[in-house]
């Protein structure tokens, strides 16, 4: 799962009332210079940076190749090595030890009632590069959105928008794991955008930054097609960042913050509101679809729904098929040799084999365990 790109620089222009004389000049020079939206010091998005690096770390070690598996990619790092790129080509852990540490798998969400995978995913990666992609965008999308809107909200942003991107992928591709704050990161990217719109009489060269944050939109979710991509968590995520957008990062108008600035005697126009009655209706409109989108989403997910069969097309939006790759979902089948309690599996598409101890011998869990050693 992939989200990057910079935000676009964003100039607040400072519109004030004009006075006679150096005296009334000097005063309105002061309210500039005091009337200005607060600045915070980012440590929230730099704490969910170390979070997700440490998680790798530690989902790294817990992998520990060279014990489980034998084969493994820079063996001098002990049990931090990694898993062969046929395996993973990210340069990660195998899919087994994403799933032990918290990964997104559908069955065991809906089965199991295991909800808490639809946030854990979001801070696991499949590898060094995907966790160095997304970090990266990470910090240069989030650090100013921090320091512009505080860590109460981005934080919550980031958060929800992750979750939207689990229930939207969980909905679609129910056949694999999925894992990355991709999700997360594509809400930062959808909330810019609404607060664009939202705010859009405070900011200077204003279709110049819409554009380019539309480009910058439509080229990641471009991306989103190639295989092995899971982009139903990028547009979710997105969406589910535009409404909330509407919500946390409202600003109130320039004039009403002047007003509440000026010095004593300092002429004002007439009392301006706080917000603008479409800063309003925005708000409440995506409050409610909010509301109804997970509420929504979260019922037809724990009924056992599978999306495609309501939107025959939709699977293009994660893999469009061309003649460089294919996008069909390869078929899973295992051979077993069970002894006891001990189960001997060796997957027929990539000759993997694995030995398990079961605890019962439900036929959904050695389903499971096939296609975890398949994938």
């Amino acid at each position: 799962m992939k989200g990057k790109n910079s935000s676009p620089e964003v100039q607040i222009k400072v519109r004030g009332q004009r006075g006679d004389g150096r005296a009334a000049a000097r005063a309105e020079d002061q309210v500039f210079s005091e009337v200005r939206y607060r600045r915070w010091v980012p440590w929230l998005v730099p704490s969910f940076v170390a979070v997700n690096v440490v998680m790798f770390v530690v989902t790294m070690y817990v992998n520990d190749c060279p014990k489980k598996s034998g084969f493994c990619i820079a063996r001098f790092l002990g049990r931090f090595s990694f898993q062969t790129l046929k395996e993973n080509p990210l340069l990660g852990p195998s899919s087994d030890t994403l799933y032990k540490m918290g990964a997104l798998e559908v069955a065991d969400v809906v089965q199991n009632h295991q909800a808490w995978r639809l946030f854990t995913c979001i801070w696991l990666h499949a590898g060094v590069f995907h966790v160095l992609a997304n970090m990266l965008s990470l910090v240069f999308i989030g650090i100013r959105l921090e320091q512009e809107f505080g860590f109460v909200r981005i934080g919550l942003l980031y958060v929800i928008s992750g979750f939207g991107g689990s229930l939207l992928s969980a909905l679609f591709i129910q056949s694999s794991i999925s894992v990355g704050a991709s999700g997360a990161l594509f809400g930062l990217l959808g909330s810019m955008l609404s607060e664009l719109i939202t705010n859009w009489t405070i900011y200077a060269n204003k279709l110049a930054a819409l554009l380019t944050l539309i480009v910058i939109i439509i080229i990641n979710l471009a991306m989103g097609i190639l295989p092995h991509v899971d982009n139903f968590a990028h547009i979710g995520g997105f969406l589910s960042g535009f409404l909330l957008g509407f919500v946390f990062l409202i600003r109130p108008q320039f004039g009403w913050v002047s007003q509440r600035n000026a010095l004593p005697g300092y002429p004002t126009a007439s009392l301006k509101p706080k917000h603008t009655m479409y800063q309003y209706v925005l708000w409440v409109v995506s409050v409610i679809l909010l509301i109804s989108w997970f509420t929504v989403g979260l019922v037809m997910l724990f009924r056992g729904v599978n999306a495609n069969k309501y939107c025959s097309w939709c699977h293009y939006m994660s893999c469009f098929p061309t003649s460089k790759w294919s996008c069909k979902s390869q078929l899973v089948s295992c051979m077993m040799n069970q002894t006891g309690n001990v189960l001997d599996l060796t997957c027929l598409s990539n000759g993997k084999s694995n030995v398990y101890v079961l605890s019962d011998d439900d036929p959904s869990v050695i389903q499971h365990l096939c296609t975890q050693l398949c994938s």
